[in-house]
C-alpha cells in the first residue's frame, strides 16, 4: 500500500469515503498533526495553532458518527485557515471564521456526501452559523440520527415532563418545565435545579 493510500483508508474509517481526498489535502498542506480522542462532554474537536516546536493541532471525539465528525473537523480546520490569515487579530467565531467556515462547507456540499436531511439542515445553519455545531440545535437532532444508539438513550425533550432521567454519573434528574431554550430539571439527591440543552441525551429512569 503506499504511502498515499495509507492515510486516506485511514480517514475513510471516520469520514464518508468521498470527503477523504480532499480533507487529506487541507492536512497535508497545512502539515496538520491530528489526533481521534475519546469522548469529551464539552467539545466534539479543538484547534492549537502551530508554534516554533510543535505543528498544527486537531482533535476530534473518535466517538462522532461519521458525518458529525466530518463537520467538526471542518469546523477546527476553518479555525486554522482563519489563523493563517487574520492570526491572533479576529474573534474565534467572528466573521471572518463565518465566511472560510461556510466557504468549506459549501466546498463539501458540493461533493454530494451528506444524505438529505442533513444536506436541508447544513443549508439552513450556512444563513447564520453558530459557533459550534453544538448550539444548532436543528442540526444536532438529525446528526444523531446517525449515532450508533443501543436504544436506552433519548433526548431530554423526549423525556416527558415530569418523568426522570440518569446521566452517566448516576444522577437522577425530574424534568420540569422549559424555560427559554433550555429545560429546568431537578437532581433528585439535593433538590438543585439545572438547565438541560433539549438535545442532551439522557438514559429515562423510573
Amino acid at each position: 500500500m503506499s504511502k498515499k493510500e495509507a492515510p486516506l483508508d485511514y480517514l475513510r474509517r471516520w469520514i464518508p469515503s468521498e470527503a477523504a481526498p480532499p480533507i487529506l489535502e487541507y492536512l497535508n498542506h497545512y502539515n496538520v498533526h491530528l489526533t481521534i480522542t475519546r469522548e469529551r462532554k464539552s467539545v466534539l474537536g479543538d484547534y492549537r495553532h502551530a508554534t516554533r516546536t510543535s505543528n498544527h493541532r486537531i482533535s476530534v471525539n473518535g466517538n462522532l458518527n461519521s458525518y458529525s465528525f466530518l463537520i467538526t473537523l471542518i469546523h477546527e480546520l476553518a479555525h486554522l485557515v482563519t489563523f493563517m490569515e487574520w492570526g491572533n487579530q479576529v474573534n474565534s467565531h467572528g466573521k471572518e471564521w463565518k465566511a472560510i467556515y461556510r466557504k468549506m462547507l459549501e466546498e463539501f456540499i458540493k461533493l454530494s456526501v451528506f444524505p438529505p436531511d442533513i444536506l436541508s439542515a447544513l443549508k439552513k445553519s450556512l444563513h447564520n452559523l453558530p459557533a459550534s455545531s453544538c448550539a444548532d440545535e436543528n442540526l444536532m437532532r438529525v446528526l444523531k440520527k446517525y449515532d450508533e444508539n443501543t436504544g436506552e438513550l433519548l433526548l431530554v425533550e423526549q423525556i416527558a415532563e415530569g418523568g426522570c432521567f440518569s446521566l452517566e454519573d448516576n444522577r437522577v434528574f425530574r424534568k420540569g418545565k422549559k424555560l427559554r431554550k433550555r429545560y429546568q430539571c431537578m437532581e433528585l439527591a439535593t433538590g438543585k435545579l439545572y438547565l438541560f440543552s433539549p438535545i442532551y441525551e439522557v438514559k429515562p429512569a423510573s
